[in-house]
């Protein structure tokens, strides 16, 4: 019996002689797997919903043919079974893989497969242990799916992997959400890609390139490095010969998506309780100096108080009012099918409190939920079988299939730009054959509206950039 976790080539062979049907690639991804096949480098910023995992699997299907070899895959970990062992199940069932979890680590690269499929945290034990489990073992093929987890030059994983980057002769980086917070997160993913041929070999240089610092606090040291004016051109005009691009609305006939904003007035305790929250806020970042990390807290509390709830000193919630989830609910009834995006804890435990007693039928996905779990709620849903589905974008914005969804409801906006583009894209991908929606909910004369002005910032200088790219 093959091992939990790995398909074995005599499974895999069956597989593949009982699926007579394979679906052709569409005209963009066999785009995609030519430019793969002549260019040992490549960054896919192709838009989520486009299939640019299916496009891979055939450049490395191809590539192993020819080759042999093996195939490190660096992936959320939420997407390892539901977007890359699915599909190598369903597209390419003659290759064989192992899934590498926390657990099974070692067993799984001990495998004799084709692909090792892993999830971004795993480079820091891959890194530790590359002399036994993949130095001199015929890798040459590096995918790393959502590479802007590897944005932060500094943090543990991402130095990890442009340590483990050099053993691969072909590598490869995914994500349809390459700069969401401007120009500076590009450099670190395209040094794994090459080195700094394409950016530099200085994120220093390359930041003083490319940004601006502005003052945002009382001293000269509380600075923002924003992308000067031009640059994301330029920028572009360096990536495009390791660049493939598919924009998703060009890849397919899908109905129109519709964003618009849905705002609300708090009532008069609600509205009460805020203003104070917020003087205090503002009195004790005056007496305490002004540093980003007060400056956050600061603004999370008052969104979370904006929602109809803030956590105390002590962790616990203390509930203020419930209009937002009412009127979130509302929207909810109003609509066949829909998911709605939660920020924090007491804020899905007041929806599902007050779908409870509505008597309608939810699900939810975050952090606590279990893959195994996670996949019966999806399936239900997509069967017609649940009417709300409640997700955290961290758990939920990334290799989720929900187009039984006619609408995406943010209960309240969120200043991660990746986060809020990739979920959307959750319902508005292939499969969708209706006119869908996506509400952002937020409180009239708050933080919440320039958050979401914030957010909406952030989207159209990614989406600029994607442009020049396309």
């Amino acid at each position: 019996m093959p091992e939990a976790g790995i398909k074995s080539h005599k499974s895999s062979a069956s597989l593949f002689r009982k699926s007579r049907s394979i679906p052709e690639l569409f005209s963009h991804q066999n785009e995609t797997k030519q430019f793969g096949l002549v260019n040992p480098r490549v960054f896919d910023m192709s838009d989520a919903g486009t299939g640019k995992t299916r496009a891979w699997l055939e450049v490395l299907r191809s590539r192993i043919k020819v080759r042999g070899g093996k195939v490190l895959v660096l992936a959320p970990k939420t997407i390892l079974k539901s977007a890359w062992a699915d599909d190598i199940r369903k597209f390419t069932p003659e290759l064989t893989y192992s899934i590498a979890y926390a657990h099974n680590r070692k067993k799984a690269f001990e495998a004799d497969v084709d692909i090792y499929i892993t999830n971004h945290d795993a480079v820091k034990a891959l890194q530790k242990h590359r002399r036994d489990w993949l130095e001199d073992r015929g890798f040459h093929s590096l995918i790393v799916d959502e590479s802007t987890a590897f944005k932060h030059r500094t943090s543990q994983r991402s130095k990890a992997l442009a340590k483990l980057a050099d053993l691969f002769e072909y590598r490869t980086l995914l994500t349809g959400t390459p700069n969401p917070n401007g120009l500076l997160d590009l450099w670190h993913q395209v040094y794994v890609l090459d080195g700094g041929e394409h950016l530099g070999d200085s994120y220093w240089r390359y930041r003083s390139t490319v940004c601006e610092p502005k003052q945002v606090g009382p001293s000269p040291q509380h600075v923002n490095w924003q992308d000067k004016n031009g640059m994301a051109e330029a920028v572009a005009d360096l990536l495009e010969d390791l660049t493939v691009r598919h924009i998703f609305e060009e890849c397919t006939d899908i109905p129109e998506n519709h964003e618009y904003t849905v705002e609300f007035e708090l009532a008069k305790d609600h509205r009460r309780a805020y203003e104070i929250l917020k003087e205090h806020a503002v009195l004790e970042l005056e007496e305490g100096g002004i540093t980003a990390f007060n400056a956050s807290v600061v603004a999370n509390k008052l969104l979370q108080l904006a929602s109809g709830a803030v956590y105390d000193d002590e962790g616990v919630s203390q509930l203020y009012d419930t209009a937002r989830y009412e009127l979130v609910l509302d929207l909810a009834e109003q609509r066949d099918q829909c998911v709605i995006a939660f920020n924090w804890r007491h804020q899905r435990d007041n929806l599902m409190q007050l779908a409870d007693k509505r008597g309608l039928k939810y699900g939810v996905i975050d952090g606590s939920v279990s893959a195994k779990r996670r996949t019966e709620i999806v399936e239900l849903f997509q069967a017609g079988l649940i009417q709300i589905l409640f997700a955290h974008p961290a758990s939920a914005g990334h290799g989720l299939t929900l187009t039984r969804g006619r609408a995406t409801i943010w209960a309240s906006p969120v200043y991660n730009a990746e986060h809020f583009v990739q979920f959307n894209k959750r319902i508005y991908r292939i499969g969708q054959h209706h006119r869908t929606e996506t509400i952002l909910v937020c409180a009239t004369n708050t933080i919440d509206v320039q958050v979401a002005k914030k957010l909406m910032g952030k989207v159209e200088k990614m989406a600029d950039l994607l442009e020049m790219l396309a």
